[in-house]
């Protein structure tokens, strides 16, 4: 009887769940492209508006990450700082170089734009998205 009830309620729950890609898309990629090598974006980085997503989740994962190098605590790490910045975007918590911060500032705040649950949605995609992949 358990299972006949929880079981549909579970996935219910699933049918609804928020896609990282789909929040990127309709929030981020007017700004961030999704993909694109270092050598392209050198030679195309007056037409950027925002640093290709590839970095922005390659710089973050260079300097969000515990000592032991735990995956899971790593990954937890980068997406609370997201979900925080999303909100609170700040010269002060921003890890982009100097020479981006000149060009393109820092973003601006997603708040009230987008719910708890698209940026956790979008955090965990920006970090899963780019597993194993360098801005190169």
């Amino acid at each position: 009887m358990f299972e006949k009830t929880i079981f549909p309620l579970l996935f219910a729950s699933s049918l609804f769940a928020i896609d990282g890609y789909e929040v990127y898309k309709k929030n981020c990629m007017q700004c961030h492209v999704e993909m694109m090598s270092k050598e392209y974006a050198l030679q195309n980085f007056k037409k950027l508006k925002a640093p290709p997503m590839v970095e922005v989740s390659s710089r973050l994962k260079q300097n969000i990450k515990t000592t032991d190098d735990e995956e899971d605590v790593n990954r937890y790490l980068f997406i609370l700082f997201v979900k925080d910045y999303i909100v609170n975007p700040n010269l002060d918590n921003s890890m982009c170089n100097t020479g981006a911060i000149e060009s393109f500032g820092v973003m601006p705040s997603l708040k009230g734009k987008v719910s708890e649950e698209e940026r956790q949605a979008v955090a965990e995609w920006l970090y899963d998205r780019y597993e194993n992949i360098s801005f190169e």
